[in-house]
């Protein structure tokens, strides 16, 4: 067990880091967490930047949010990222940033729930926009609830980006994909023209994810029944 915690807290700021360097939290912005035991989990602290983070500022939190091992204050986010935990049992991490471009998409109110890019389609599904929610209160969480059981990655209205895995960079990884496709629709948007994938293209597409083993619904059940 303290190998797997230590191994946790190394990924834990290295996906810090990279998202500090590539812009995605901007001062000490930002939570990640990740699943030690069924009852505990490891967390970012608040008011560090994730930039900078040292293995010692991690937090040990049990499920009702106790502190059970560190020195600082575990994130003002706790709250969503333990109740991400109990609501969907094959997640071991949560990522939370403030991605510019996927940002930009939350503040608008425009979800990234178009058919344009083939890996975004196979990683993603389709990526929700959440209703909003006051950050670190239970208000948040309950407009993520309704969306949680079937998407990987979501738009937070007026606030941010959430991602979530079954490792720490899996996690993270689908943040770097939810920005990415939030900055090439932008960038195709203003070049005048964005080509959607049929729905042909689109079934292909989603018979690889399942080859691949990756989830089946991710979304796709939700565009279906609102075309019907």
């Amino acid at each position: 067990m303290k190998k797997k915690i230590q191994t946790l807290r190394k990924e834990i700021i290295e996906a810090g880091r990279r998202a500090y360097k590539k812009g995605y939290a901007a001062a000490n912005d930002g939570n990640i967490s990740a699943r030690i035991t069924k009852d505990k989990i490891l967390i970012t602290p608040s008011g560090v930047s994730k930039g900078f983070m040292k293995p010692a500022d991690l937090i040990i939190i049990d499920v009702k949010g106790k502190k059970v091992k560190g020195t600082k204050n575990p994130s003002s986010e706790s709250y969503m990222h333990l109740q991400i935990y109990k609501d969907r049992p094959d997640v071991n991490s949560v990522c939370h940033f403030h991605p510019p471009f996927a940002t930009a998409f939350a503040v608008a109110g425009i979800p990234l729930d178009k058919m344009i890019l083939t890996e975004v389609v196979i990683a993603l599904g389709t990526i929700p926009l959440v209703e909003y929610g006051t950050t670190g209160t239970t208000e948040l969480y309950e407009k993520i609830s309704s969306y949680i059981k079937n998407y990987d990655a979501f738009l937070l209205a007026n606030h941010g980006a959430l991602s979530v895995g079954n490792s720490v960079f899996n996690a993270y990884y689908k943040m770097e994909t939810l920005e990415h496709a939030a900055m090439i629709q932008f960038l195709a948007h203003q070049l005048g023209n964005i080509n959607i994938l049929n729905e042909k293209q689109t079934a292909e597409l989603i018979k690889m994810r399942e080859k691949f083993g990756i989830r089946k619904d991710l979304g796709f059940n939700q565009i279906k029944e609102s075309k019907d």
